[in-house]
């Protein structure tokens, strides 16, 4: 995949999220949701709990249709696409849930290799040269044959991550990727999502209540109040210290004079 050049990174759209509403029957999540993903960002999915994080994600992915409103990655609509055409995009997207959802009972090389067997044309030989590349990728060169109970848990992050970049994705999907990890686990997690993101060139959004990563990695985000059930701020997260939202602030500044 090739890397998008730093200033068109900055100003294309890659995902427009407009007039969402997200709800469970008659219980609505979050409504009138509106911001952009720009290209090459890594983009922060914040908020207090309960206020819906994970089921935006799940909208985004297309797990869960909206009750209402539309997302767009670049001019084409997600949710008004055929189903071949959505399960074309999908293809696009590599996905990490917060808790690895590697299988056990498969080495971390047969993880990875499970989208590249089910979605491309690839001989044995060549899905065993791309999974040691992935793996590689994440600092794992060496543990092809390990099972997931034979690492440590941030070892298991980053192999589901490998998974996640299997098919070459332009977006990676990421669900409280450093929930359970100590802090020097969670830090290289952070350092490795950037030195993804810029070898890659790929999109990155991230589900997480994390300061540590917030400040660390994310360069844009939208705030998801459970109180008013709607948004409360977009932009990047250390613009959004100084906010004039009470709300806002406190979560960012943990209350911190």
């Amino acid at each position: 995949m090739a890397a998008v050049p730093a200033q068109q990174m900055q100003t294309e759209a890659h995902i427009t999220v407009q007039d969402l509403t997200m709800a469970y029957g008659d219980f609505v999540i979050q409504r009138d949701l509106n911001f952009v993903v720009r290209r090459g960002d890594i983009f922060i999915i914040m908020g207090g709990s309960g206020c819906g994080k994970s089921t935006l994600l799940r909208h985004l992915i297309g797990l869960k249709a909206p009750a209402k409103g539309e997302v767009f990655y670049d001019d084409v609509n997600f949710w008004r696409a055929e189903p071949d055409e959505q399960e074309r995009m999908k293809r696009k997207f590599g996905v990490l849930f917060q808790s690895g959802a590697l299988w056990s009972s498969l080495t971390l090389a047969e993880n990875v290799a499970l989208p590249l067997g089910e979605y491309m044309d690839l001989s044995p030989t060549r899905i065993r040269e791309v999974v040691s590349l992935k793996l590689a990728l994440v600092g794992l060169a060496g543990f092809e044959e390990f099972y997931p109970s034979e690492i440590s848990g941030g070892m298991q992050k980053r192999a589901g991550l490998a998974r996640a970049m299997a098919l070459d994705p332009d977006i990676l999907f990421f669900d409280e990727p450093s929930a359970g990890l100590d802090p020097i686990s969670s830090r290289r997690l952070d350092d490795l999502i950037l030195e993804l993101r810029d070898s890659l060139g790929a999109t990155v959004v991230v589900v997480t209540h994390e300061l540590a990563s917030i400040f660390a990695i994310g360069n844009n985000s939208v705030f998801l109040d459970p109180e008013s059930k709607t948004m409360i701020a977009t932009g990047d997260p250390k613009d959004l210290v100084e906010s004039e939202n009470p709300t806002v602030r406190t979560f960012l500044t943990r209350g911190e004079s």
